[in-house]
């Protein structure tokens, strides 16, 4: 039966040490090994073999075969040996193993007790409905609960791997009284959480309680003194019924089935708002009975298909086995965390802290941002929850706008929400120049930047008719009502807040956005052959509005008459620079600002955090200067801490002892934008790529103009490049091939082409045709590799 009532707070563990560079060893890769118990014995599914159902069609999308059974696959190779390793049991999020299908997320760690371990359970969609407070509070996320395994004997060691390739945890747990053989998932289809677990003589007794947690918002700040938890819940026989105040709750729901040697633990979640809680009661005990009547081995199989083929649609292979592994597991993370249509990544994604924290929302004023960019080079689309979110949703946008302003044509975007955009019923971002300035002017103008970048990925149409054009027009509107006419003819912005730093009038942050967002719009509606009548206002704006502020020596400032004095882990007064790219280091004339507003930034680094070091890193890499941009991202990613913040052995990241995705996220697009760019027309094969790395392999990464490139790099030189159209752009391709090239089609035939640069060719490439560009005479490799390591390197989780 399960036990009612809430945990005691456990005491933080402070962090392990940061292991440097200088002294990692290599770690064992990780492999399947031999199963854990045959499928036969009817209480687990067997542990995978040589698999080969992995999808006939590359992410190309033209026709491949299968590859030999007998040959390496290397996506299977690089996935597995990025697998991070447990050899010391971990004791908290900050070092234990995650799963999850993009809503519901399980971590595994330490128990209160020597012979206990925790499966913390969590939930993208479990939120509070209490609209009458700000997101944090009335929409907060709320904790559920956690199944604790109770053991005979002390735990004395394990021996766990979390295989990304195949998204399950599998290992061992030693006691003093025997052992125990486990392995775990989220299913991906039908979000079941399923744990076999087989003991040795003295561990036949190890089974599974569950813990519920009462259902109150972690956050502190902002708490009104009136806020009362919701009622604890109904615990019955296998399920856990939680109600809200504002109706409806969720249900957690399980039952350990015992055959043989071995237990079968299944469990699922159903959340029901509005509805009764109720319904999410025989929803959730129907499920599980439907999982534990199902064919499991067809059913795992089902869910090792989906990510197999996830891997399968791109990768990237660097000398630094140690960043290529945190690129993988960051794309592990990103598809555990988010899909398209589903709920986009709060600071938690589905994993809950247990104890808590502030961040029990969605962050809007640069956190999903960051996060989600890997999700569009890394050829994810269908982890894009941004563009699906804002088409769900975009009816909420209104609610954070000020009342005077509502006028049907205008819409903002408060932080923190919940996943459906909704900030609060009585929260709204405020007024540029008004008696109540927030930092939130900008989040929905920067948010729908990921959108564009989403349009331009794939050149979907769609996207730019439903969500860009209509979202961004009145997005761009909410700053229009706060320009004015200044006595130089320009158009200035009424006082705003440049995030986290200081309020300015005609504020950089704000200027670069309203900036970018007028020429979209523009862009869009050239590109829809829309007559749009708001265009000739957009088109004012875009000539007549004002300039930066700028310093002679620092470059470009936080605004009209306001510098950057001191640390600021924040690159907001530098969005123009990167991501939006609006002056670009191929134009000779913006590189004196770039570098002068770059330079002052960078001076000043102690109170920077991990997301700091990441943008750091893609701004150097759009700048030329691929040894700053390694250097920037492997400081981060040697788990340095600054500002009492650090990514932690699992890959996760802590400010202070709060939990956060976005910064590991983040830095997995430093590693793309040194492996592969688009901007301004042009596709660049590894522009940013250190000459302290001799090889690099990449295959089909997406860069906008909706190309798919893969291109091999060997002994410093990149000697050859594939670049497929799923859309017909023209296509500029900066080859970086040295010498004369020959370029032709996937089947050998001769394309038209010309050289427009040093390095870099024009090739009429129609829609669905594949160019080939080699050094003359010379012929592509047939697919892509895993390059050689550089040397010892340590794996990610505890391996050691």
């Amino acid at each position: 039966m399960p036990t009612a009532g809430h945990p005691a707070t456990p005491a933080r563990p402070e962090p392990p040490a940061p292991p440097t560079r200088r002294a990692f060893v290599t770690a064992a890769a990780a492999t399947t090994g031999a199963a854990l118990w045959s499928a036969s014995s009817g209480t687990a599914w067997s542990a995978p073999g040589r698999p080969v159902d992995h999808p006939a069609t590359a992410a190309h999308g033209h026709e491949v075969h299968a590859p030999d059974i007998h040959a390496p696959d290397i996506h299977e190779q690089i996935a597995r040996a990025a697998s991070p390793l447990w050899r010391r049991l971990p004791t908290s999020w900050q070092d234990g193993p995650f799963l999850g299908n993009g809503r519901l997320g399980a971590q595994l760690y330490a128990g209160k007790e020597p012979r206990t371990l925790k499966l913390m359970l969590s939930h993208t969609e479990v939120q509070d409905q209490r609209g009458q407070w700000r997101g944090g509070i009335g929409y907060s996320r709320l904790p559920i609960g956690y199944f604790t395994l109770t053991l005979a004997g002390a735990i004395t060691g394990v021996d766990w791997t979390l295989d990304v390739y195949d998204a399950e945890l599998r290992g061992t747990v030693t006691t003093t009284r025997g052992s125990l053989a486990f392995t775990a998932l989220i299913h991906n289809d039908t979000g079941a959480l399923l744990v076999a677990t087989r003991p040795s003589a003295g561990e036949e007794s190890a089974a599974w309680t569950f813990t519920w947690l009462t259902a109150a918002t972690t956050r502190t700040s902002g708490k009104p003194p009136e806020y009362t938890p919701n009622p604890d819940p109904e615990v019955g026989d296998g399920y856990v019924q939680q109600p809200l105040l504002a109706g409806g709750g969720w249900t957690t729901a399980w039952r350990e089935r015992r055959e043989g040697g071995g237990r079968l633990l299944a469990a699922h979640l159903v959340y029901r708002f509005p509805g009764e809680v109720t319904e999410a009661t025989r929803a959730a005990r129907g499920a599980v009975d439907r999982t534990l009547g199902q064919d499991l081995e067809a059913s795992v199989a089902r869910h090792r298909r989906w990510w197999h083929g996830f891997h399968h649609r791109s990768l990237l292979s660097v000398p630094d086995k140690r960043l290529q592994s945190f690129y993988v597991v960051q794309l592990y993370k990103l598809a555990s965390a988010t899909r398209s249509g589903g709920p986009t990544i709060s600071e938690w994604g589905p994993w809950f802290p247990e104890v808590g924290n502030n961040w029990t929302a969605v962050w809007w004023n640069l956190n999903v941002q960051i996060g989600m960019a890997p999700v569009l080079g890394s050829n994810h689309p269908e982890l894009d929850s941004v563009t699906s979110t804002f088409a769900r949703f975009e009816k909420n946008l209104p609610t954070s706008v000020p009342a005077a302003y509502r006028d049907g044509d205008t819409y903002a975007l408060g932080h923190p929400s919940d996943w459906q955009l909704r900030a609060g019923d009585t929260y709204d971002v405020g007024t540029p120049g008004g008696d109540r300035i927030s930092d939130n002017f900008g989040n929905l103008t920067w948010a729908l930047h990921n959108v564009w970048q989403a349009y331009r990925h794939s050149m979907d149409r769609a996207v730019l008719r439903d969500v860009v054009l209509p979202v961004l027009a009145r997005a761009i509107n909410f700053y229009a009502h706060f320009l004015h006419e200044g006595p130089d003819g320009k158009l200035h912005l009424l006082t705003t807040r440049s995030p986290e730093y200081a309020n300015a009038a005609d504020c950089t942050y704000d200027l670069s956005l309203i900036r970018w967002g007028v020429r979209t719009l523009l862009d869009a509606a050239r590109l829809l052959r829309t007559d749009d009548p708001r265009a000739p206002r957009w088109r004012d704006i875009a000539r007549r509005l004002t300039p930066y502020a700028e310093d002679p020596t620092a470059g470009v400032m936080i605004g009209k008459e306001v510098p950057l004095a001191d640390s600021h882990r924040h690159h907001s007064h530098l969005l123009w620079l990167y991501p939006l790219r609006e002056r670009s280091w191929d134009r000779p004339g913006d590189r004196d600002v770039m570098r002068r507003s770059m330079d002052h930034w960078v001076s000043m680094q102690d109170l920077w955090h991990g997301y700091s070091y990441a943008t750091a890193s893609s701004m150097y890499s759009v700048m030329d200067q691929p040894e700053q941009a390694l250097d920037y991202l492997t400081f981060f990613t040697d788990l340095k801490v600054v500002a009492d913040c650090a990514m932690t052995r699992n890959t996760m990241y802590r400010e202070g002892r709060n939990f956060a995705l976005e910064s590991p996220l983040s830095a997995a697009q430093s590693l793309l934008d040194m492996a592969v760019q688009g901007h301004d027309g042009v596709v660049k094969v590894f522009p940013s790529v250190s000459a302290r790395w001799p090889d690099a392999s990449i295959a089909s990464l997406r860069t906008p103009g909706a190309f798919l490139v893969d291109a091999d790099r060997r002994g410093g030189t990149t000697r050859w490049v594939r670049v497929h159209s799923e859309a017909g752009s023209p296509l500029t391709l900066q080859h970086g091939i040295p010498g004369t090239v020959t370029v032709r089609d996937e089947r050998g035939r001769a394309l038209r082409w010309r050289e427009t640069g040093p390095g870099r060719v024009g090739v009429d490439l129609p829609k669905g045709r594949t160019a080939v560009i080699t050094p003359r005479g010379g012929t592509a490799g047939s697919g892509p590799r895993d390059v050689p390591s550089l040397g010892a390197w340590t794996g990610w989780g505890l391996p050691d």
